[in-house]
């Protein structure tokens, strides 16, 4: 399936747990409004109905609740609800779309993290996805102890529920971090690593300005991105 035409853009952030997507994500959705654009935010799994239903059941319960393989297709079904029912349709309003995870996640954690055949996982977004991908990718990176840390000291206020990967072991986080870095190693032009550590200021001040070099050209305003 080809991937849908388009006049706004997408963008993805990605990392392991705890590296502040979510935190980080709000803050360039203001930043871009700000700017003049029309901004919508999401998250996988999830962001459509059908997809939000395949997200409950991944994120809770037992850490081998499911076959990784199974992981892999159930977040696959998800992404196409996602794509038909919210980004497509916001991407050909001119939205631009912000989305907590896309496709590197399920091959930086049932791929690289679970050991799934990367090739399936490829073919499977092939099938599911098309020839569509983000406009650009930032990947937050932090050593895995302080995401761990740090996502250990969220759960503890909110959101305990949806804590399956976080529960899983130190070795399967460290693979997880190195597929991910591997994918931005390997997609230079789509990805960037963007260090996760620090203020939370300092790192989206690091993401404003990975964005607004890479899209100076669609938005006139992107001029003060240094202010």
């Amino acid at each position: 399936m080809m991937a849908k035409a388009q006049s706004g853009r997408f963008i993805t952030l990605e990392g392991g747990e705890g590296t502040g997507k979510s935190t980080q994500i709000v803050g360039l959705a203001k930043r871009l409004e700000e700017a003049g654009v029309d901004v919508i935010t999401t998250r996988e799994p999830g962001g459509a109905p059908g997809a939000d239903t395949i997200r409950s059941i991944l994120v809770s319960g037992e850490t081998d609740r499911w076959d990784p393989m199974s992981e892999a297709l159930l977040n696959f079904a998800a992404r196409r609800e996602h794509l038909i029912r919210t980004i497509w349709p916001a991407l050909q309003r001119g939205h631009w779309v912000l989305s907590d995870r896309f496709a590197d996640s399920t091959m930086a954690y049932q791929g690289y993290g679970h050991g799934v055949d990367r090739e399936l996982i490829a073919a499977l977004y092939r099938a599911a996805v098309g020839d569509f991908h983000p406009d650009l990718t930032i990947v937050l990176d932090l050593p895995v102890t302080e995401g761990l840390r740090r996502a250990n000291q969220r759960n503890g206020a909110a959101d305990a529920a949806e804590d399956r990967y976080e529960r899983m072991d130190v070795a399967f986080h460290e693979r997880l971090r190195a597929g991910f870095l591997a994918i931005a190693e390997a997609e230079p032009d789509r990805c960037l690593v963007i260090d996760g550590g620090g203020e939370p200021d300092d790192v989206a001040a690091r993401i404003w300005a990975a964005v607004a070099s890479k899209f100076a050209g669609d938005i006139s305003t992107f001029g003060g991105a240094g202010d």
